[in-house]
């Protein structure tokens, strides 16, 4: 459960930054490409091009990056030091 809940997180906030990053992207792109502002183009163009791009391709990323956060597994937990002190504790008496 508590994958799932950071992998929705995930996309929640990679939906959230991937449309900034898109809309930065489509406003930069107006700049550099003197695209017409005719019957207001430019902000059609960014808003209903750049800024849903940026914001699916946020929503992905955010979510396949928090789903790998999640799913690995914590350097600290119980399991994780028992199994280390073993091995340190064989390889200590081996020699």
């Amino acid at each position: 459960m508590k994958v799932i809940l950071l992998i929705l997180l995930g996309l929640l906030l990679g939906l959230l930054g991937g449309g900034a990053l898109g809309l930065g992207a489509g406003v930069a792109w107006v700049e550099m490409f003197k695209t017409t502002n005719f019957e207001g183009y430019n902000a059609m163009l960014v808003f209903f091009t750049f800024m849903p791009i940026g914001a699916l391709l946020g929503a992905v990323a955010g979510a396949i990056l928090f789903g790998i956060a999640a799913a690995r597994p914590q350097k600290l937990s119980a399991e994780h030091l028992r199994q280390n002190d073993h091995a340190a504790f064989r390889s200590q008496h081996d020699i």
